[in-house]
């Protein structure tokens, strides 16, 4: 046997040394990529959403039509009312509020802010909060942050917003018939990339009785006049308006109608005059009503009817169905509802396609007896769907400046019944009892008339 000892070749050598460069290069290769690992990880922090555990029922968006050539500017805008964040999990409220991936988010019933304000400013947004006196809850307007920047806020507080600038009284100045502490949170946002133009956005929480139709209808009117009044003020005459939140009137009331400009029926005035009183909260010396003291002998719902108030009497100054009509005709601005306008498009063409308009579009219409030439009768078939309430209560709105006018993009598809059956929240589902809507718009130059 031989004991002669290997000597390598050339080729061996070189063989060899290919061999531990390769080796040397794939460890750095991983050790690279484990620094770099570790290095995202500490800058991104983990989601404060927990997508599995606040799993929602999914909702695609619709698009009514294509984006035009000649369109200036978009935006898409969601509004939602979260109510109170303890019933459900908030996982389910971070969840679906995120979801729609919006530019601009209307919020109300809006408390513990300190959990919801750190998912937001994850998700780059900034915010606007308001609320009114003593309110454990309020509005907040929240805005992606690479987007716009916060031109200018105010609150309007309707308790103390004047009606009438001439009236010899407080009271006929402010035309009140129930003190309940309601505001709008109204900002200016400007775009970023796009100098010159922006959005004045509002978004609110009107009075909540049922019964008390006068005045949310006079909130409602005066929330038209101090956005568009705002945005005169602030030389910001070019740029939309859009007021987005839970109103508390269906398509049947007289605030739709008013706010949407369609006259006022018969049986809307009839709710206007029964609604016209002065609530205790007003005039400390009306008497309280005691139990048994309605039409009903105590057997009504106390949320559906009106007591510790009196009827109004001409010192009042409670505004007239005329005088609430004049107070809705800003010069030049119409408010137009952003699902209901987007809604018909999509049943007419749906119609023109020889398909079944009321079944690729579900709507309160059919539901509510509201005829379908009448503005509202595309509004969703529901947007707060509880127990006890189920109805059409939220609403997105635009008023367009002088010569753009808005075109609805697309669509946040409302829930189905089924879905919502037996009522919200349902975990699962969603972490509110109203339904979130959605809108993409766009605008492009225009002049245009309303009718």
């Amino acid at each position: 046997m031989s004991t002669r000892e290997f000597t390598p070749t050339p080729d061996h050598v070189a063989l060899q040394e290919t061999r531990r460069l390769k080796k040397k290069k794939a460890a750095e290769a991983r050790a690279a990529a484990a620094a770099a690992s570790t290095s995202t990880a500490a800058a991104t922090p983990p989601s404060l959403v927990n997508l599995e555990k606040g799993r929602i029922v999914a909702r695609p968006w619709v698009t009514v039509r294509p984006g035009g050539a000649d369109a200036t500017h978009a935006v898409k805008i969601m509004t939602w009312n979260l109510l109170a964040q303890c019933l459900v999990p908030r996982t389910h409220v971070f969840n679906e509020i995120l979801s729609a991936d919006a530019d601009i988010l209307c919020l109300q019933e809006v408390d513990r802010l300190e959990k919801l304000l750190l998912v937001l400013e994850q998700a780059d947004y900034a915010h606007v909060y308001a609320a009114g006196p003593r309110k454990k809850h309020g509005c907040l307007i929240a805005f992606r942050r690479s987007i716009f920047e916060l031109r200018d806020q105010r609150m309007l507080r309707y308790d103390d917003a004047d009606v009438r600038a001439d009236a010899p009284s407080e009271a006929a100045r402010r035309a009140l018939s129930f003190r309940t502490k309601n505001i709008a949170n109204i900002v200016a946002l400007a775009r970023r990339a796009q100098p010159g133009t922006g959005y004045v956005v509002a978004t609110t929480h009107l009075f909540w009785h049922p019964s008390y139709a006068y005045e949310r209808a006079r909130q409602a009117g005066l929330l038209l006049r101090e956005a568009v009044a705002y945005r005169t003020l602030a030389n910001l005459s070019s740029w939309p308006c859009l007021l987005a939140g839970d109103f508390n009137f269906h398509p049947l009331e007289p605030g739709y109608a008013l706010l949407s400009g369609s006259p006022l029926s018969a049986a809307q005035e009839q709710l206007l005059a029964r609604s016209r009183v002065v609530h205790v909260s007003v005039d400390p010396s009306v008497p309280l009503t005691a139990p048994g003291d309605d039409d009903d002998g105590g057997a009504t719902d106390p949320d559906r009817v009106i007591t510790n108030a009196r009827a109004a009497v001409p010192a009042d100054g409670l505004l007239s169905a005329r005088e609430l009509e004049a107070l809705y005709a800003v010069p030049g601005a119409r408010a137009r509802s952003v699902y209901d306008e987007g809604q018909r498009a999509l049943a007419a063409a749906a119609a023109a396609a020889g398909g079944e308009a009321e079944a690729q579009v579900p709507r309160c219409g059919p539901r509510m007896g509201v005829p379908p030439a009448q503005r509202g009768a595309y509004e969703p078939e529901w947007t707060s769907y509880t127990h006890y309430w189920k109805t059409v209560l939220d609403y997105i709105w635009v008023v367009d400046p002088p010569h753009e006018r808005a075109a609805v993009l697309r669509l946040l598809r409302p829930h189905a019944t089924a879905d919502l059956h037996p009522g919200l929240p349902r975990k699962g589902v969603s972490g509110s009892d109203h339904v979130s809507l959605a809108a993409e718009l766009e605008w492009a130059p225009q002049q245009h008339t309303y009718t």
